[in-house]
């Protein structure tokens, strides 16, 4: 594979743009302060690869953070957009697009009877909250600790000093009495759930939680643990709630609730269903989804929710998704994960869960927050940066998830695992 030549321009332009925004970037982690260096900045991209300012070519992992399944640039995608954009980019009104991806995802997800469309995942959980309030008459949230939910204020929350204690904040800006009402409890642990429960009775409305998350690098549930979660809730009266942001059409055609076999009262939905255009949706039970106005009390309301263009691009990504496309993503998931571990050894572990993956510098499997946060950072910014300059991109971050495509090869698959092992005798 060709090295990666200058990337001038893309320091140039991290320059003027430090002057602009904070920190240069409109999302944090894109600014490389986990890795170190400038940021690369992109003019282009097609299937699996992206093109930086440099005309430099990248094989990528980031996927547009695994909202781009069939690949950028997709051309039905792409026609899709052009087609709605000639009618209109926005009607701020009801539209057949709405109605098309809204009978899509339900003919697709069992645990899905109503939904709601927004713009963000943030938006997405922001609502689901709130809803669940509504319809529990409770206030209490728990989550589970290094799972993200979106950047609203109750969601920004760590852990406290013990295992059922109030959380947190995560953040400036995040009131304490807010970040009270969020209960963080380690994932895979259904004994810390179980004692939450019982420290705060009748007070929690609901449990969120990522299935398989991949906000601390890939970390798969442990076996039972989300059928604990779901006995628990339904013991103690509380909601619970799925944020498949990530999974949802990525691990299976009915996400994360079909794959591991469980019902979710309410989910989350982002990424896939806006075929790389922004979009959300919250979704579940009719019951409980008929409180959200103006059939019920619980206000949510969004200007560009439902807007034309992502109704369109999602359902052109959604209604071409099937079990073929499933088994072409999990055997390239299955190659990338093989060639990765024997890469490594035992310097670390490869976790997967369909096309998401990701590689902890650890002993051993990684189950929760605290054992991801043993990777060693320092040689994976070495190694984030060894690979860039062979042509690939992964995320900026050690704990964040990869994403693989439809788009992606053999080709792209062993070429990455070749120049992986190259980078580990480099940087070790």
């Amino acid at each position: 594979m060709a090295q990666v030549s200058t990337v001038g321009r893309s320091e140039a332009l991290f320059e003027r743009a430090k002057d602009l925004m904070p920190g240069g970037v409109n999302s944090p982690v894109r600014a490389f302060k986990a890795v170190g260096g400038t940021p690369l900045y992109f003019s282009r991209a097609k299937g699996a690869y992206l093109f930086d300012e440099d005309g430099n070519r990248y094989i990528d992992f980031v996927s547009s953070w695994g909202a781009i399944i069939h690949g950028h640039a997709d051309d039905s995608v792409n026609a899709a957009i052009a087609n709605a954009a000639s009618n209109g980019t926005s009607f701020g009104a009801p539209h057949r697009g709405e109605v098309l991806l809204a009978e899509a995802i339900l003919a697709r997800c069992a645990a899905v009877e109503m939904i709601r469309f927004v713009n963000s995942g943030t938006e997405a959980t922001m609502s689901a909250i709130r809803l669940a309030r509504a319809a529990t008459g409770r206030t209490k949230i728990v989550k589970f600790e290094g799972n993200y939910h979106g950047a609203s204020d109750g969601l920004l929350a760590k852990a406290g000093s013990g295992v059922a204690t109030f959380a947190l904040p995560d953040s400036a800006g995040v009131p304490a009495s807010t970040a009270q009402e969020t209960i963080v409890v380690t994932y895979n642990d259904p004994a810390a759930l179980a004692e939450a429960f019982a420290a705060h009775p009748n007070l929690i409305a609901a449990v969120l939680v990522e299935p398989a998350s991949g906000n601390m690098g890939l970390v798969p549930p442990s076996s039972g643990f989300l059928q604990s979660t779901a006995e628990l809730c339904r013991k103690n009266g509380a909601l619970l709630i799925f944020d498949e942001v990530m999974t949802g059409f990525r691990v299976a055609a009915g996400g994360a609730a079909e794959l591991y076999g469980i019902t979710p009262d309410l989910l989350c939905y982002g990424k896939v269903i806006g075929g790389g255009l922004p979009v959300g949706a919250y979704a579940g039970r009719k019951d409980i989804m008929t409180m959200v106005a103006p059939v019920g009390p619980v206000y949510q309301a969004g200007t560009l929710s439902g807007n034309p263009l992502a109704m369109a691009a999602g359902l052109s990504a959604v209604s071409r998704l099937d079990a073929g496309s499933y088994t072409t993503l999990e055997t390239l998931g299955a190659r990338l994960q093989s060639g990765l571990q024997q890469a490594l050894g035992k310097a670390g572990v490869v976790q997967r869960v369909g096309s998401m993956i990701s590689v902890f510098f650890t002993d051993g499997p990684v189950a929760t927050f605290e054992e991801a946060n043993r990777t060693d950072r320092a040689l994976f910014g070495k190694l984030f940066h060894f690979l860039l300059g062979r042509g690939i991109y992964l995320p900026p971050s050690a704990l964040e998830s990869w994403f693989l495509t439809l788009s992606h090869t053999e080709e792209d698959i062993d070429v990455t695992i070749d120049a992986f092992a190259d980078g580990l005798k480099a940087v070790a």
